[in-house]
């Protein structure tokens, strides 16, 4: 939890964060869960109405 404005994480500090970005628009592919849920979904109804 964020305090004062201020917070902390470990994988914006590393440049995990940035370099995950950047493979994901390279790729085209999403990176988080949600992401790829969306994106699979999205292809499935493709497949039926399309």
């Amino acid at each position: 939890m964020s305090k004062f404005g201020f917070s902390f994480s470990l994988s914006r500090l590393l440049g995990i964060a940035q370099a995950k970005q950047k493979i994901a628009r390279a790729t085209g592919i999403p990176t988080t869960k949600s992401g790829m849920e969306r994106k699979i979904g999205t292809s499935i109804l493709k497949m039926f109405f399309k």
